[in-house]
């Protein structure tokens, strides 16, 4: 936004510059909205072309055996006090499935990032059908 405050005078009130002269001010002016296009062509191309690229795929094409997901992701809680023993419980791999993407009380969710659509039907499957292991403990 421009303003004539005082006679002979131009302020840009975006950034409180003083202008002599008209020119200076159309000329900043002009400069002002090549910026502001850059910025939005630059916040586009940030948040969208990654999304189009396939962001969302899991970052290993090679999807992890179901023991090495229970060991990184699951393991860390299930069995060591802090969540339920899941191991020998026989739970069905939809329900497990369903807890793992939306997560309920203090268990997070994992998003497909975190652990592939492909490896959550493995660990759900091998979870369901595994012997309780004595080592482990828990709620």
């Amino acid at each position: 936004m421009v303003a004539s405050l005082f006679p002979g005078r131009w302020y840009h009130l975006e950034t409180h510059s003083t202008f002599k002269e008209e020119g200076e001010l159309v000329k900043t002016a002009q400069h002002s909205r090549r910026a502001s296009s850059l910025l939005v062509a630059g916040t586009f191309a940030a948040l969208v072309l990654p999304t189009l690229a396939g962001a969302e795929a899991p970052p290993s094409a090679t999807p992890r055996s179901a023991e090495k997901v229970y060991a990184d992701s699951c393991g860390y809680c299930h069995g060591r006090n802090v969540g339920p023993v899941i191991l020998g419980r026989a739970l069905p791999v939809p329900a497990i499935e369903a807890m793992v993407r939306g997560g309920l009380r203090a268990m997070p969710a994992f998003r497909p990032t975190e652990i592939s659509d492909a490896e959550l039907a493995a660990v759900a499957a091998w979870v369901s059908a595994s012997p309780a292991n004595p080592q482990e403990h828990g709620k």
